[in-house]
C-alpha cells in the first residue's frame, strides 16, 4: 500500500480548523453593551449595578493594568432556530488571546438578582442561557471584567513593572471583542471531542502499531462521508464513521488513571490576593455549573482559605459549594489552610496549617480529609510526615518533584519516611503536571513516565486549568469520557484523591520508602528572596508563641479573658502569608507590599495581647511595681527564670567583657569565650575556653561577606544555579572598625562597629559579646542597592564535618557535606531555621540566625596540615528583577550568632535565644510556668488554650536532640485529666513510652517524636 498518512494527517488539520471548528456554532445573534470603568479597587455587584453605564461597542479599549470594567450586556432571544439541535449559549469575547489561561483578563456573569452565573475566561468563552435566566424572552446580565495584565510575559523573567500598581500605568491592555447569543450545534461539538481524541491517540502510538493505522482511516472515512459545506449535516454521520474505533477496549493491562478536577489556584503570585478572592469565585461557579451538567464529575479543592473568602464574599456562591459538597461532587482535599511552603514556616505553624484547614472543613462543609495535597510546593521537609500524621492524614501528594534539575525521583508510589520514622503512602503522579488537560499526549507520558509497573497498576491526574484558575472544562469532561476504555490509551476514570489512594494502597502491598526530605533541585533561591517578608514570618511565629504562652498563663492565673478569636484571626494571616508564592520571595510587588502591612498589622495585635496578659501577671497595671521582671517565653532557663515563666532579672554573674586593641582590630573576651576581630573587620579567631579549641580553621576567616553574580538561568525570584560560585567579590576593605562601647552601665557587653562598602551597598555590623554569653553576636545592617547579586556571609571552620545539621520542624536534618553523588551535589544551597550545626566527634560549632533561611556548606582538606576546613555561609540578601524589579532594595537588618565548642542542645538553645529577645516587665508577682519539664531535650513548643473554649491547657513538645530521651513534664495547676490528643486536639492513642498521670506525664520520647498533651482543669 503506498504511503499516504502524511497527506492524511494534513488533510485532517485543515479539515478541523477549517470545517469543524467553526461549524460549533450554528449561528450568532449580537447583543447590545454598556460599560462603567471602576475608578479604583473592584466594588460589590449592588455598587457597581448603581452607576451609570456608557455604550461599548466590539474594538473599544478597556483593561487598564488591575481595573474592572462591568458590562451590561442585553438582548432578545432570537425567535426561530432549530431548538433540537442544541442550547443557546452567551459568547462573551473580551479580547483574550488563546494562550496562558489564568494570566490574563477574566469575567464573571452576574445576574440581576446579584447571584453568580459562570465565568468568562480564555478557554470557556460560554455561558449558558439557561444559567443565566431571561425576562420575557430577553438577555438581561452583567460581567464583572477583570483587566489583569500579563505580568508573566511569556516568562521571559525580563522586567515589566506591571506588578505594582503603582508602576503597571493606565494603558488599556484589551479590546472588546463581539458579544453575541449563540446557538451550540451540539453534534458537531460531540464530534469535535470524538476527533480530538482519537487524533491525540493516533500521534501517540508507535508508527509500527496497527492502531496507529486504524484511526487514521477511521479518521479517514469520517471525513470522507461529511460534507465540508454541510458539516452540521453530516456530522451524525462523521460520528457513525468514528464509532468503532471508539467503541474498541483498552488492553487489559492498561495503566489505570483516576482524573480529579482541579484548578491549582495559586493564593496570590503574579495577580494580589484581592484577585485571587476574585479568581476563586470565577473558578469555582464554572464547576458547579460542570457538576450540574455531569453528575460523575469531581472538583478536589485544596485551601481552607480560599474557601473561606468565598463564605465572607459571596455567601450564594458557597452555599451552592456546600450543598455540592454534602453531594459529594465538590471534595475539600489537603487539610490546610493554605498550599503552604514547607522548608521555612515552622512547626507550629505547620500544626497549625493543618489545624485551622482541617477544622475549617469540618466545620464548615462537614468533610475530614485524609490527604495532604501540596502539588506545587518547592520541595518538602522531612518533619512533615509526622506533622501530617498527627493531624489525621494518611497519605501524601505532591507534584514538584518532576521539576528536578539533575536526578529523576525513583518512585512515583512510595512510603515517605520522615525524621522522627513515621512513615506516609506518597503519590508523585507520573502525568508531570496537576494542570491536565488529559489530552492523549499527557494521558500517554503518564502511563509511560510510572516507575512502577509490574507492582502498581494506577496513578492519579489532576485535571482543570491552574495557577491562575479557570479549573477543568467540559472539554476535559468529554475527554475523560472517551478516554474511559479505549485501545491504546490508559483507562481513565473521574474520581476523587481518597478513591485513589485507597486503591492505590491496597494494590501495593509493600512499596519502597524514600527516607529524609523530598529536596526540589530548582528553586533554591526561595529562601532568600523578599527578606523583609522571611523577616516577618519568623517574628510573627515568635509573637504567637509569646502570645499565646502568656494568655493562657493569664487566664489560669490570674482569671483573665483568654483572646481566642484574635488569636485565631492572627494566625491565619500569618498562615496566609506561608502560601508557596508568597512566603518564598517569588510573587509580584502588590503582594509584598501587601505582606509587609500584614506582618506590621500583626505585631500591633500580638504585642497588645502580650502586653495585657504580661500586665495581668506581673501584678496589675501594667510598669506597677518596683521589680523589673523577666518574661522567659525560651523553652530554657535564661538569667535565672525558669523556662516558661517569669522572675526577676539576675543580677548575678559577670559584668565586664574585656575588649582590648590589636593591630587595627579588637580582641573580645568574656571569659566563656574570645574573639579577635581583624583590622578589616574579619573573625580572624573564635575559641570557647571550656575547650580551648580555635574554631576559625587555618588561612581562614568568620564574618566573611562575599558578593556574586546572581543571574539564573530562568525563574529570576526562584532560582539560584550552582554557577553563580564561579563568580565572587569579596567584600571591600572596612572603612572603619571601630569599639563603640565596652561595659556600659547595665549592658554589660562590647561591640565592635564595622563598616564597609559592599558592591554598591553601604554595610553596617554591630559585633557584640554579651557578659557571660557563650556566642558572638553579629548584626549587619545592609543599605541594599544591588542588582541581581547575592550577598554571603561565610565562616570557615576547623571542624572535619560529615554532615550538617539544619533545624527544621521540631527537629533537625542532616545532610552530607561531601558531593560524592549528584544528590548531594545538588544540595548545593539548603535550607535551615534558627540554627545550623557542625561537627566532629567531641566538637562542633552552631551558627544561629533571626530571619535567614538559605545556607550553604562546603569542605575543602588542607594541604598545609591535612587538616579539614567546613565552611558555612548564610545567604543574607538576593536582588533578582523578576517578576518584582525592585525585590530586596532597601534597608535590612539581620542578625547572626556563632557559639563555639556547641552540641546540638546548644543550638537549639541558641536558636531560641537568638529569635526570642528578653522581655522585661516592671511588676511585683514572679509567674510560675504553667508546665515544667525535667529534662531540655524535650522541647515545649507552643502553650495554648483548646480550641473547644474548655479552658484545658494544650502542650505541645518534641524530642530536640535525635536521640531517645526520658523526662518528665508535671502542670503547675489544678489538673483532673492528662490525655494525649492529636493536633485537633480530638484524643489519640497514647503512644509507647508515655506513661500518663494525673496531673503529668512520664515520658521517653524517640528521636524528634511530636507529642501533644491536654492538661484539663
Amino acid at each position: 500500500m503506498h504511503d499516504d498518512r502524511l497527506l492524511t494527517e494534513a488533510r485532517l488539520d485543515r479539515f478541523v480548523y477549517e470545517r469543524l471548528d467553526p461549524a460549533i456554532y450554528r449561528r450568532q445573534w449580537p447583543l447590545a453593551a454598556t460599560r462603567w470603568d471602576a475608578p479604583g479597587e473592584p466594588v460589590l455587584f449592588a455598587e457597581a449595578v448603581a452607576q451609570e453605564f456608557t455604550p461599548a461597542a466590539a474594538g473599544d479599549p478597556w483593561g487598564a493594568p488591575w481595573s474592572t470594567t462591568w458590562l451590561h450586556i442585553t438582548g432578545a432571544l432570537p425567535g426561530e432556530y432549530d431548538a433540537g439541535a442544541g442550547p443557546l449559549e452567551v459568547l462573551v469575547e473580551l479580547g483574550f488571546t488563546a494562550e496562558a489561561p489564568g494570566f490574563q483578563c477574566e469575567g464573571l456573569a452576574w445576574r440581576l438578582d446579584g447571584t453568580i452565573a459562570k465565568a468568562v475566561s480564555p478557554r470557556t468563552r460560554h455561558v449558558p442561557v439557561d444559567l443565566l435566566g431571561t425576562v420575557d424572552g430577553r438577555l438581561d446580565f452583567y460581567v464583572e471584567a477583570a483587566g489583569n495584565p500579563d505580568v508573566a510575559q511569556g516568562f521571559s523573567f525580563a522586567p515589566n513593572p506591571l506588578g505594582d500598581r503603582a508602576t503597571a500605568g493606565d494603558v488599556p491592555a484589551y479590546r472588546l471583542g463581539t458579544i453575541t447569543v449563540a446557538q451550540l450545534d451540539t453534534e458537531v461539538w460531540e464530534l469535535r471531542q470524538d476527533v480530538q481524541t482519537l487524533r491525540g491517540l493516533m500521534h501517540e502510538l508507535p508508527m509500527e502499531e496497527p492502531r496507529r493505522h486504524g484511526l487514521l482511516r477511521a479518521l479517514e472515512a469520517m471525513m470522507d462521508r461529511m460534507d465540508p459545506d454541510d458539516v452540521a449535516g453530516t456530522a451524525a454521520s462523521g460520528r457513525q464513521a468514528l464509532a468503532p474505533a471508539l467503541a474498541s477496549p483498552a488492553h487489559a493491562s492498561a495503566h489505570a488513571l483516576v482524573a480529579t478536577g482541579h484548578a491549582h489556584i495559586d493564593s496570590a503570585w503574579l495577580w494580589p490576593v484581592r484577585e485571587t478572592i476574585r479568581k476563586c469565585a470565577r473558578t469555582f461557579s464554572n464547576v458547579l455549573a460542570l457538576m450540574d451538567q455531569h453528575p460523575d464529575f469531581v472538583f478536589s479543592c485544596s485551601s481552607a482559605q480560599q474557601l473561606a473568602w468565598m463564605q465572607e464574599h459571596y455567601a450564594d456562591l458557597f452555599a451552592r459549594i456546600r450543598a455540592k459538597a454534602a453531594a459529594g461532587q465538590f471534595v475539600p482535599v489537603g487539610g490546610m489552610w493554605v498550599e503552604s511552603d514547607t522548608n521555612m514556616p515552622g512547626g507550629e505553624a505547620m500544626a497549625r496549617q493543618f489545624l485551622e484547614g482541617k477544622s475549617f472543613f469540618r466545620s464548615e462543609l462537614g468533610v475530614d480529609c485524609r490527604e495532604t495535597w501540596l502539588p506545587d510546593s518547592f520541595g518538602y521537609s522531612g518533619a512533615l510526615p509526622q506533622i501530617a500524621a498527627a493531624a489525621g492524614m494518611e497519605w501524601f501528594l505532591t507534584q514538584k518533584i518532576s521539576w528536578n534539575q539533575a536526578n529523576r525521583f525513583p518512585h512515583h508510589t512510595f512510603l515517605w519516611e520522615g525524621i522522627d520514622g513515621t512513615r506516609i503512602f506518597t503519590h508523585f503522579p507520573p502525568v508531570d503536571t496537576y494542570n491536565s488537560d488529559l489530552d492523549a499526549r499527557q494521558l500517554a507520558h503518564a502511563q509511560r513516565n510510572y516507575r512502577e509497573h509490574g507492582r502498581g497498576t494506577m496513578s492519579l491526574v489532576p485535571f482543570g486549568y491552574g495557577d491562575g484558575g479557570g479549573g477543568p472544562t467540559r472539554e476535559m469532561v468529554a475527554a475523560a469520557h472517551r478516554a474511559a476504555d479505549l485501545e491504546g490509551s490508559p483507562t481513565v476514570s473521574i474520581g476523587t484523591s481518597a478513591q485513589f489512594f485507597a486503591q492505590a494502597q491496597a494494590e501495593y502491598a509493600a512499596p519502597p520508602v524514600w527516607l529524609g526530605e523530598l529536596y526540589l533541585e530548582l528553586h533554591r533561591g526561595t529562601y532568600t528572596s523578599q527578606a523583609n517578608t522571611k523577616k516577618g514570618n519568623r517574628r510573627s511565629e515568635h509573637l504567637l508563641r509569646e502570645a499565646e504562652l502568656w494568655a493562657a498563663t493569664a487566664t489560669v492565673r490570674t482569671g483573665a479573658a483568654y483572646p481566642a478569636a484574635e488569636l485565631k484571626r492572627l494566625w491565619r494571616l500569618v498562615l496566609l502569608q506561608q502560601f508557596h508564592d508568597i512566603l518564598p520571595g517569588s510573587s509580584i510587588a502588590w503582594v509584598y507590599q501587601d505582606a509587609e502591612r500584614n506582618y506590621a498589622a500583626v505585631e500591633r495585635g500580638l504585642e497588645a495581647i502580650i502586653a495585657a496578659a504580661t500586665s495581668a501577671l506581673a501584678g496589675g497595671t501594667a510598669g506597677a511595681g518596683d521589680a523589673e521582671l523577666l518574661f522567659n517565653a525560651a523553652p530554657h532557663p535564661r538569667a535565672g527564670v525558669p523556662a516558661l515563666g517569669a522572675g526577676p532579672v539576675s543580677a548575678a554573674g559577670p559584668e565586664e567583657v574585656s575588649a582590648e586593641a590589636l593591630d587595627g582590630g579588637w580582641v573580645l573576651d568574656n571569659g566563656v569565650i574570645r574573639a579577635v576581630l581583624d583590622a578589616n573587620g574579619l573573625l580572624a579567631s573564635l575559641l570557647d575556653h571550656a575547650s580551648g579549641r580555635e574554631a576559625i580553621a587555618p588561612g581562614s576567616v568568620g564574618n566573611l561577606l562575599q558578593l556574586h553574580r546572581d543571574t539564573p538561568n530562568a525563574w529570576d525570584a526562584w532560582d539560584i544555579d550552582e554557577f553563580y560560585r564561579h563568580d565572587t567579590v569579596r567584600a571591600g576593605i572596612a572603612r572603619s572598625v571601630a569599639l563603640e562601647r565596652a561595659g556600659a552601665a547595665g549592658d554589660h557587653s562590647a561591640v565592635v562597629v564595622v563598616e564597609r562598602l559592599v558592591g554598591s551597598s553601604p554595610v553596617r555590623q554591630r559585633i557584640r559579646l554579651a557578659a557571660g554569653a557563650p556566642s558572638l553576636e553579629i548584626t549587619t545592617i545592609v543599605d541594599w542597592q544591588e542588582s541581581q547579586k547575592l550577598l554571603k556571609l561565610g565562616f570557615g571552620l576547623d571542624v572535619r564535618a560529615a554532615v550538617s545539621s539544619a533545624e527544621t520542624q521540631f527537629g533537625h536534618l542532616q545532610r552530607p557535606t561531601h558531593t560524592n553523588t549528584s544528590w548531594e551535589a545538588a544540595k548545593f544551597e539548603v535550607c535551615a531555621h534558627r540554627w545550623i550545626h557542625v561537627a566532629e566527634p567531641g566538637y562542633g560549632v552552631a551558627i544561629a540566625n533571626g530571619s535567614t533561611y538559605g545556607h550553604d556548606v562546603t569542605r575543602a582538606v588542607r594541604s598545609e596540615d591535612g587538616g579539614t576546613t567546613t565552611t558555612v555561609r548564610l545567604s543574607l540578601l538576593r536582588a533578582p528583577k523578576s517578576p518584582d524589579p525592585f525585590a530586596d532594595l532597601g534597608r535590612h537588618e539581620l542578625v547572626v550568632a556563632i557559639r563555639p565548642g556547641a552540641s546540638i542542645a546548644d543550638a537549639v538553645e541558641e536558636g531560641y535565644r537568638t529569635n526570642l529577645a528578653p522581655r522585661v516587665v516592671r511588676g511585683s508577682t514572679a509567674v510560675e510556668p504553667l508546665v515544667s519539664v525535667s529534662n531540655p531535650a524535650l522541647v515545649v513548643e507552643a502553650v495554648k488554650l483548646a480550641e473547644d473554649g474548655s479552658g484545658d491547657v494544650i502542650v505541645r513538645l518534641y524530642e530536640s536532640l535525635g536521640e531517645r530521651s526520658a523526662g518528665r513534664i508535671g502542670a503547675n495547676f489544678p489538673v483532673s485529666v492528662v490525655t494525649v490528643v492529636d493536633l485537633l486536639e480530638d484524643p489519640a492513642a497514647v503512644p509507647a513510652g508515655v506513661d500518663l498521670g494525673p496531673d503529668h506525664a512520664q515520658l521517653v520520647l524517640r528521636p524528634f517524636q511530636l507529642l501533644t498533651l491536654r492538661f484539663a482543669l
